[in-house]
């Protein structure tokens, strides 16, 4: 029985075992090895990395973090979850574990678009996903933008204030937009393309977007698909999810579930690494309050 278990090793779930390591509190970190933010090739707001830094990096320098501490990192996927008074019960394929408290740090992952070698896309930057995180590295330059639906006009209208040569292309099966939405983008000075894009695909630095007209080329484009949430374990305990299926918490980043937080990217909220660790910081802090107190000089949970 750990005092907690975090379920995802992406920065929030890394920064949040530390803390409560560091509250010397029993931990388990289960890591299923599918971290969003190994696939940024390098981020330009991290804290203290003026030049930049790449997402790898970030998980190496809180895995090592992490390894100063005796903590237990398992390499495996929750397939079930149950609470019971004494806490929680999570079954693996490699076994059961339980804790008093669990934190759910299970992220998000990118909707695709449909196109050959998306990972090469993404590390040439031809190919995006989060305008907020990167829109500084395409101003001034041709950007499309890859929607099924309002998201797009919404990012399309966000990403201009970066540059003016924006175009919005539509997924196959995508909303038609309406006459507002139109209206708002030619205010905007925004393009957009009526017919549905047959393929996507990158060409040397640039990415083409094929359609019946023709094809039109960017240099970069904006992926506005929508993620998929990873909130199936959080459900299942019965928190409660907002409208697009993140985990709803409170100011300690607690759910609705006595004993089950969440953060990171699976929580209500900006996602950004930045306010991924504050949510940690916030969580463990909490959890360990929650957690009954030891005597000064006395570890307070045996391993």
């Amino acid at each position: 029985m750990y005092d907690a278990i975090v379920v995802g090793a992406g920065p929030a779930g890394l920064l949040a075992a530390v803390y409560l390591a560091r509250f010397r509190r029993s931990v388990a970190v289960i890591d299923a090895g599918q971290s969003r933010v190994a696939l940024i090739p390098r981020s330009h707001n991290y804290p203290g990395f003026g030049d930049g830094v790449s997402g790898l990096t970030v998980l190496d320098m809180l895995r090592a973090q992490l390894g100063h501490y005796a903590v237990d990192r398992l390499g495996a996927f929750v397939e079930g979850a149950e609470r019971r008074e004494d806490g929680f019960h999570l079954q693996t394929r490699t076994g059961a574990l339980a804790a008093r408290q669990l934190l759910l740090a299970t992220g998000v992952t990118d909707i695709p678009p449909a196109m050959p070698h998306v990972r090469e896309a993404l590390e040439a930057g031809v190919l995006r996903y989060c305008p907020v995180c990167d829109a500084y590295e395409v101003i001034d330059k041709a950007v499309g933008v890859y929607a099924d639906g309002e998201a797009g006009v919404g990012e399309a209208l966000y990403l201009r204030h970066f540059s003016a040569d924006i175009t919005l292309f539509m997924a196959p099966g995508g909303q038609v937009l309406t006459q507002a939405q139109r209206r708002r983008l030619a205010e905007a000075g925004i393009r957009w393309n009526e017919a549905p894009v047959h393929a996507v695909r990158r060409e040397g630095v640039r990415v083409a977007a094929v359609h019946e007209g023709g094809t039109a080329w960017c240099d970069t484009l904006y992926c506005a698909l929508g993620v998929a949430v990873h909130s199936q374990i959080a459900q299942g305990l019965g928190a409660t999810l907002d409208g697009t299926g993140y985990v709803q918490v409170d100011a300690h980043h607690a759910t609705d579930v006595p004993g089950l937080y969440a953060a990171g990217d699976v929580s209500a909220g900006l996602n950004q690494i930045a306010v991924a660790l504050g949510g940690a910081a916030i969580a463990a802090s909490a959890m360990h309050r929650a957690l009954p107190m030891g005597t000064p000089g006395t570890p307070i949970a045996s391993r």
